[in-house]
C-alpha cells in the first residue's frame, strides 16, 4: 500500500508564506516524479509543480516565481514552498507520485487545505 502523507496547510493572509511537505516510501521516492496539484471549489484539479528524480522541475504559469518545489532525498520528502500567496491560491493541495514511464502508476495523498484570506 503506497502512502503519501501531507502536512503544512493552513490559513494565511495574502502575501504570506506556507510550506507543504509530503513523505512517502523510499521505493517510490527514488523512482517516481513527485508533484503537487490543487483543486479549488468548482474547478478541476490542476498541476502546481512537479520534480523528477534528476531535478528537472515544471511549474504552472500562475505560480512561477512564487512557489518552489524541492526534494529531500535523505527523508523521502517533497516540499512546496509557497510565497507571496494570493486568494486565488486557495484550494486543497494534493501530493502526487507518478511513474515516469507507466502512466497508470500514480498515487495521491489525502489533500491539505490552503486558505489565503484576510
Amino acid at each position: 500500500q503506497v502512502q503519501l502523507v501531507e502536512s503544512g496547510g493552513g490559513l494565511v493572509q495574502p502575501g504570506g508564506s506556507l510550506r507543504l511537505s509530503c513523505v512517502t516510501s523510499g521505493s517510490i521516492f527514488s523512482i517516481y516524479v513527485m508533484g503537487w496539484y490543487r483543486q479549488a471549489p468548482g474547478k478541476q484539479r490542476e498541476l502546481v509543480a512537479d520534480m523528477r528524480t534528476g531535478g528537472t522541475t515544471n511549474y504552472a504559469d500562475s505560480v512561477k516565481g512564487r512557489f518552489t518545489i524541492s526534494r529531500d532525498n535523505a527523508n523521502n520528502t517533497v516540499h512546496l514552498q509557497m510565497n507571496s500567496l494570493k486568494p486565488d491560491d486557495t484550494a486543497v493541495y494534493y501530493c502526487n507520485a507518478r511513474h515516469p514511464m507507466v502512466a497508470s502508476a500514480a498515487y495521491w495523498g489525502q489533500g491539505t487545505q490552503v486558505t489565503v484570506s484576510t
